[in-house]
């Protein structure tokens, strides 16, 4: 893995100096530009935090913060203590309603998970007053095999929007359990990259679908700042300092796409009028998935795709205003 030093004025931004450069950057390479260092990955240069050290107390701490971070992002009502496992996984074989049965998996799901993290907790804690439990322990290997579990189950876990899946960030504490630090930090790296790809993609949709409107004309700075956010935002730690920054430019950008009001047009008819409402609606939609998208920090392709279609119908319909 290469490193480069970057040295630029206070005048340039991070993201100016990261692009300028005589060769294209490898996967691993990093850069560090005004004290901040960054890890490129496909195309993106990613914010770097330097990994914790690979020991049980550790992961313990990675686990846990993955592990509240994957029920804050998924749906409500799943978070499962993990006594209540048996409980869980009756209601779960037994349960005959489809509809039902998704949401009994993931309420197991979450149990799962809880149950492992008390095993580890339990773990961590004997190492602490000196009792080495080695990964062939036979509560190691119950705790994996709740991970692996919860993992499999992930399929049934939406996110708390209801519009898909995200298994991505449902397997992480799985990811953190059996890897090597390094290599979760790495396979976190690659994924917030993916996150600023979809990030880009919408944006650019939605550039090319409104700013073509005389009644959205003026929003191709919005929407370029909010996407601009939205990667800041995918890529900081939230105990980074400069999060007191990032955080209220990404929310300020937020809302300023969605204050954004079609400018009616002095011969827009009654059905044209419509089409602007289902207009502002879309916008707002695409709003919200850059949001999703940004911190949660994996990329959503299904609602991306479902969204894109969203967009070829108001399209038709912009053609026929």
């Amino acid at each position: 893995m290469r490193i480069a030093q970057a040295s630029i004025g206070q005048s340039s931004s991070q993201r100016s100096a990261l692009s300028v450069q005589a060769a294209p950057p490898d996967n691993g390479d990093r850069r560090t530009v005004d004290g901040a260092d960054y890890i490129h990955f496909h195309g993106y240069w990613v914010r770097y935090y330097a990994p914790l050290e690979e020991s049980l107390a550790s992961r313990k701490t990675l686990i846990d913060h993955l592990t509240r971070r994957a029920f804050h992002h998924t749906e409500p009502g799943i978070n499962t203590p993990g006594e209540r496992l048996d409980t869980a996984r009756a209601y779960y074989l037994n349960q005959t309603d489809p509809a039902m049965k998704r949401v009994n998996a993931a309420m197991l799901a979450g149990a799962l998970f809880n149950r492992a993290t008390d095993i580890f907790t339990a773990v961590v804690e004997l190492e602490e007053k000196g009792v080495l439990i080695s990964r062939d322990n036979e509560l190691m290997k119950a705790c994996g095999d709740y991970f692996k579990e919860a993992l499999e189950l992930g399929r049934d876990v939406k996110h708390f929007s209801g519009e898909e899946g995200i298994d991505e960030l449902w397997g992480e504490p799985f990811r953190a359990f059996t890897l090597p630090i390094t290599a979760y930090y790495e396979s976190r790296f690659i994924k917030v990259a993916q996150a600023m790809a979809n990030i880009d993609k919408l944006a650019a949709h939605m550039k090319t679908l409104f700013c073509e409107r005389p009644e959205f004309s003026n929003i191709s700075a919005l929407l370029d700042d909010y996407a601009l956010a939205a990667k800041h935002e995918c890529e900081t730690m939230k105990s980074d300092v400069c999060i007191f920054d990032i955080w209220p430019r990404f929310v300020a950008t937020g809302e300023a796409l969605g204050a954004v009001q079609p400018d009616i047009q002095p011969a827009c008819s009654r059905e044209c009028r419509y089409v602007m409402e289902e207009a502002q609606k879309t916008l707002i939609a695409g709003r919200d998935l850059l949001n999703w998208v940004a911190r949660a920090r994996v990329p959503m392709p299904r609602s991306t795709a479902a969204y894109f279609a969203r967009c070829e119908l108001l399209k038709e319909r912009f053609n026929a205003c």
